[in-house]
């Protein structure tokens, strides 16, 4: 039988003591019942909606912290029990229907280009963003026009086509180091253009906060513990299940504390064509569970020596992706305790981990 999210109280005793104090150093869980009285005039609702007052009664959320980034996901299973279906028809259609207003049908002669020039590869090509969110702000525009059409190669080349035009830009401004990569497929993930594209920025001061926060928290664990927190998050996930490997050097571990559905975390020591074919795994993963709508987003050291001199030596390169859910939802995924206190979660992390595993198989 499948492990369960809602399991983990229990697998936790039964892992090795070593593995155990790793768990409990790196995470701290409640799963406390709750407490509700169901009355007569609500049976109904509650049999037609979630199966019985029983499954109501007897809920248990389950939240999860980790202890040293302070992320926290709430996950509960009755709201997992809801239907998760997508209309693929209908998700056609708006893509097709898009076509007419694309401002990336012809990038040579209707984007920006920055000062250095493009970089171009036999899949994307690069162009300066008009609305600009940093100094060094760019696109990766890529030839298919279907934001959810790609294979292994071109995977490959967006990641390196966006490494090559970050390389340029070092070579423009010394000071620019800090190099982030994104992708939101789909208006629901935030894209503003339908046709497939990629972003990137390299930036001066600091990294991005969140990026930096990490970087800290890894080094205030250090100090405290002389170990390295992205290897002990890996070994913690490892140890109950929830890693794969989907290429040399990538490991991917499905998120005890996802910030949004089914979000997955590639940890590798190279930005290299590896991680880039771990992506494309991941990603083809995601759509052969219906996912249209993802982001992702790269964590990295510096590109070269940054200007305030401080250290990434502990910090290897992560890639975080996540599914945004149902581009037809007239509901947002995310409301004020997302964006202010803890993720909701429907999606099992251990469901997503074994589903991977039998999908690589």
């Amino acid at each position: 039988m499948a492990k369960s999210v809602y399991e983990l109280p229990e697998m936790v005793k039964l892992l090795e003591k070593d593995e155990r104090i790793l768990f409990n150093r790196l995470y701290s869980y409640d799963a406390s019942p709750i407490q509700i009285k169901i009355p007569p005039t609500m049976r109904a609702y509650c049999e037609r909606f979630f199966g019985s007052v029983e499954a109501v009664e007897q809920q248990r959320p389950l939240k999860i912290t980790n202890n040293i980034t302070l992320e926290t996901s709430i996950f509960n299973q009755l709201r997992s029990r809801r239907p998760q279906t997508y209309n693929g028809t209908i998700l056609e259609e708006q893509i097709e229907a898009e076509r007419k207003y694309d401002p990336f049908a012809n990038p040579l002669q209707e984007t920006a280009e920055d000062v250095f020039g493009r970089v171009e590869g036999e899949y994307c090509l690069t162009a300066s963003n008009i609305a600009k969110f940093d100094t060094w702000h760019s696109v990766a525009v890529f030839k298919e026009y279907h934001p959810l059409k790609f294979e292994a190669a071109q995977v490959v080349e967006y990641l390196m086509v966006a490494r090559q035009w970050a390389e340029q830009v070092r070579q423009q401004d010394p000071q620019a180091c800090y190099f982030f990569f994104m992708w939101n497929c789909h208006f629901r993930a935030g894209a503003s253009i339908m046709h497939g594209h990629a972003q990137m920025t390299v930036s001066r001061q600091q990294a991005y906060g969140k990026v930096e926060r990490l970087r800290r928290d890894g080094q205030d664990y250090n100090r405290q513990h002389r170990r390295n927190l992205f290897n002990d998050m890996v070994q913690v996930h490892k140890s109950l299940g929830l890693t794969n490997t989907p290429a040399d050097r990538v490991v991917a571990l499905a998120s005890l504390t996802p910030i949004k559905e089914r979000e997955m975390w590639l940890v590798s020591d190279l930005w290299s064509p590896e991680l880039a074919l771990g992506l494309y795994q991941t990603l083809a993963y995601y759509k052969s569970l219906g996912v249209a709508a993802f982001n992702v987003a790269a964590y990295l050291p510096p590109i070269a020596d940054p200007p305030s001199g401080e250290d990434w030596s502990e910090f290897p390169v992560i890639i975080r992706l996540v599914d945004r859910g149902d581009p037809q939802a007239r509901s947002s995924d995310l409301g004020a305790l997302d964006l202010f206190a803890a993720s909701t979660i429907i999606n099992d992390p251990f469901e997503v981990a074994a589903g991977f595993q039998k999908w690589l198989g």
